[in-house]
């Protein structure tokens, strides 16, 4: 099953450009990662304060997929 419908949907929530979101999903050894992509404006936004919500995103996104018995990753790239 794949999580990346609802990483997206966590992630449009919080930015002023969603339309500039790009998600990848990398799947290996029963792990899914995540990798997001977003408009330079918004990093600091997805971030957060001392991390706290990107820390959330993943916690959130880790607890579904545990309910499913899979591992899944969040990380966010900055160019």
């Amino acid at each position: 099953m794949s999580y990346r419908p609802f990483v997206e949907e966590l992630v449009k929530s919080v930015v002023e450009h969603p339309d500039q979101i790009e998600i990848d999903e990398e799947e290996e050894a029963g792990a899914r990662t995540f990798f997001i992509r977003c408009s330079p404006d918004d990093v600091g936004k997805v971030i957060g304060k001392s991390g706290r919500v990107v820390s959330a995103i993943r916690c959130v996104v880790s607890a579904v997929a545990a309910k499913s018995r899979e591992k899944a990753f969040v990380k966010l790239v900055t160019d």
